[in-house]
């Protein structure tokens, strides 16, 4: 007896549905989720890692910049201190940029005479505070170098910057520096001071040279202190050449500002 086709298509198609069956979604599932899981784990073993190579390698990195400090220390009589200092940072808290945020002190600190100056040079940290959109307090820290010699009489306080945005948004506001002869400086550097003709004296036509020629340059005087600031810290190689540049600066001082009563 023959089988109609219609009815052995419909054989064949029942039995192949109860064979396949419902998708096994569950199981599935379960797969997907355990290699995102392990996926995860790796991402976090991964990132672990690129901080802790990171952290290694910062405290190498500023494990031989205090040796080459040292070593630039001996070698020019001066001693070197590696401690955080922070007296040292309110002595000399009066110099504007010593004056910021909060948490200041002074390491890896260079000191002593040095061509019959006394001068010190360091690394100086402080900190700001931010708040983020979740109003979360965020603490960042600041890091930069600084050079001071010391001075035999007290003078008023002159600072010389580079000529910048944000000096330009001050003058909007009323804070004027003190324009000179040479228009080129005068574009290029911002001078503040309240004592006019104290700096005029300073920045006579020399001292302009001088400045000009070294754009980097931000120096400050206060009290008996002539200062140079920057922005990072400095190498080794950076300080000595710096520490020749504030000699610089202190032999372009006129003289007789030293023999007035």
């Amino acid at each position: 007896m023959e089988i109609p086709d219609y009815k052995l298509r419909a054989f064949i198609v029942k039995r192949g549905s109860a064979k396949l069956g419902p998708p096994q979604v569950g199981n599935h599932s379960g797969k997907l989720n355990e290699r995102m899981s392990g996926g995860g784990i790796i991402i976090f073993i991964l990132i672990a890692a690129i901080v802790i190579a990171a952290a290694i390698y910062s405290a190498k990195a500023a494990r031989k910049r205090r040796e080459e400090l040292f070593a630039l220390a001996t070698r020019l009589g001066l001693s070197f201190r590696q401690e955080n200092d922070t007296a040292l940072a309110a002595r000399f808290g009066f110099l504007d940029k010593l004056a910021q945020g909060s948490n200041r002190y002074a390491f890896n600190v260079l000191s002593g005479n040095y061509h019959n100056h006394t001068v010190l040079a360091f690394d100086y940290h402080f900190e700001t505070h931010s708040t983020d959109s979740k109003g979360r307090r965020q603490t960042h820290h600041h890091y930069f170098s600084f050079f001071i010699l010391m001075l035999p009489m007290s003078f008023p306080e002159l600072r010389i910057t580079r000529e910048g945005m944000l000096s330009k948004i001050a003058q909007v506001f009323g804070y004027d520096d003190i324009d000179f002869e040479s228009a080129e400086f005068s574009r290029s550097f911002c001078v503040r001071s309240k004592d006019k003709k104290f700096a005029y004296d300073i920045c006579h036509v020399q001292m302009m040279e001088y400045l000009l020629a070294n754009r980097d340059l931000s120096v400050e005087i206060e009290a008996n202190a002539l200062a140079l600031a920057f922005d990072s810290r400095l190498s080794a190689q950076q300080i000595e050449f710096n520490l020749q540049r504030l000699l610089d600066i202190r032999a372009r001082l006129p003289d007789y500002l030293f023999t007035q009563v």
